[in-house]
């Protein structure tokens, strides 16, 4: 197996590299693409119509935070009950919506960002030494292909040579 870094002076030429690796079969998990600034131009092309899975976090963690915040309402007010005159019921939903939702949104939050550090992989400990290249904090785009070994080598040598690389090296 091997590793193909490119350097590129431009984001079309950036560009037109994802878009041909895509041809070939690569996919986004097959690359790394580095940049010096945020473009929605290389965020769109690796990840089309994949949405991202910190949503099932966000769900996982409203469902739990919303039954806990009702469930320790509740048992609060079953295991110490106060008089309530009227014959209205000890527990009642409209007096503990306000602490489920709280607790709806706190635990949403506390998920939303445990499953972002996680499909960020972060912390990104082991970089590997392709992608600690000074360029590509300031002024370069950059592209790290792994895993690839023989024909599929060569072609995607060439398609990030025919995008107009400054550099292309083997890792």
């Amino acid at each position: 197996m091997s590793t193909l870094k490119a350097v590129y002076a431009h984001l079309d030429s950036l560009v037109d590299a994802i878009a041909g690796l895509k041809r070939q079969g690569l996919k986004a998990g097959d690359m790394a693409v580095m940049a010096p600034l945020p473009r929605h131009e290389i965020e769109e092309l690796l990840y089309e119509g994949e949405p991202s899975p910190v949503r099932w976090f966000t769900m996982c963690g409203a469902i739990f935070g919303g039954a806990s915040g009702f469930t320790l309402c509740a048992l609060t007010q079953v295991n110490w009950p106060m008089i309530i005159p009227a014959g209205k019921p000890l527990v009642s939903i409209p007096c503990f919506i306000i602490i489920t939702f709280e607790c709806t949104v706190l635990w949403a939050s506390f998920l939303t960002l445990a499953g972002l550090i996680v499909n960020c992989r972060l912390p990104g400990f082991s970089l590997p030494k392709q992608v600690q290249d000074p360029r590509f904090s300031n002024d370069h785009f950059g592209i790290v292909v792994d895993g690839l070994e023989g024909e599929r080598l060569s072609k995607a040598r060439t398609v990030l040579a025919e995008a107009g690389a400054v550099e292309v090296t083997d890792g």
